[in-house]
């Protein structure tokens, strides 16, 4: 799981690029950054350094070692070009560095975007590009002369990984299924989760990726002393 961390723009940024305009994001639009030597921290830095005079925001940029959430996602960026079109009022900005191990960034575009189409029950229909808004040529790396053979790769890529956070895990044998079940017993009885039903899934083979993806994030955080 690529590393995310919130780290959003304070309210009264200059030139606007923090809105605080609520919204209820109804698609994902992908950009890359058009710098071949930024990385996602220069990206979040860039939005609140006092040269920049630009009114454009994102809410997510992510490179090959992490995701920066620069906006809270049901707020209004402006990232699509489309003025208050629905790019920019209706859905959830991400900028794809193009520094460094560029595979790896798709790599890691590829599964935050799944989580986020997990997360809402939507599938890559909801995704959009930025030229899509506004006839911009971005994001540029997926290009490639007009054919956006790039672009498809990323849309094969992350319907791929969907289809497979709704598949039961693959484990190999019967041990790591009932090993699995009788964790998650465990901190059912220890009163770490209230449902007993992920432990019957587990002792099934019934429990998807995607279900263990979201146990994990809820152990980790409640670690962390989150209270969730």
């Amino acid at each position: 799981m690529v590393d995310y961390i919130v780290n959003h723009l304070p309210l009264r940024t200059s030139n606007n690029r923090r809105p605080c305009i609520t919204m209820m994001p109804q698609f994902i639009t992908i950009h890359n950054t058009g710098n071949p030597t930024s990385t996602a921290k220069n990206e979040r830095s860039w939005l609140t350094n006092p040269t920049n005079n630009r009114t454009a925001s994102y809410h997510i940029v992510v490179d090959e070692h992490e995701a920066i959430e620069c906006l809270p996602l049901d707020e209004v960026g402006w990232h699509a070009g489309d003025g208050n079109g629905d790019g920019n009022m209706r859905s959830i900005g991400i900028e794809i560095c193009e520094s460094g191990n560029y595979k790896k960034s798709l790599d890691n575009a590829a599964e935050l975007v799944v989580k986020l189409l997990s997360e809402r029950s939507w599938g890559v229909d909801r995704l959009r590009r930025h030229y899509d808004w506004s006839g911009k040529i971005c994001p540029r790396l997926m290009y490639d002369g007009g054919n956006w053979t790039g672009w498809k790769r990323f849309i094969a890529k992350v319907e791929n990984n969907l289809q497979k956070e709704g598949r039961p895990l693959q484990l190999e044998h019967d041990w790591q299924w009932k090993q699995l079940g009788d964790a998650l017993d465990g901190l059912y009885r220890a009163g770490e989760i209230n449902d007993y039903n992920w432990a019957e899934k587990a002792y099934t083979r019934k429990l998807t990726q995607s279900e263990l993806a979201w146990l994990n994030t809820i152990m980790y955080a409640r670690g962390k002393g989150v209270a969730v």
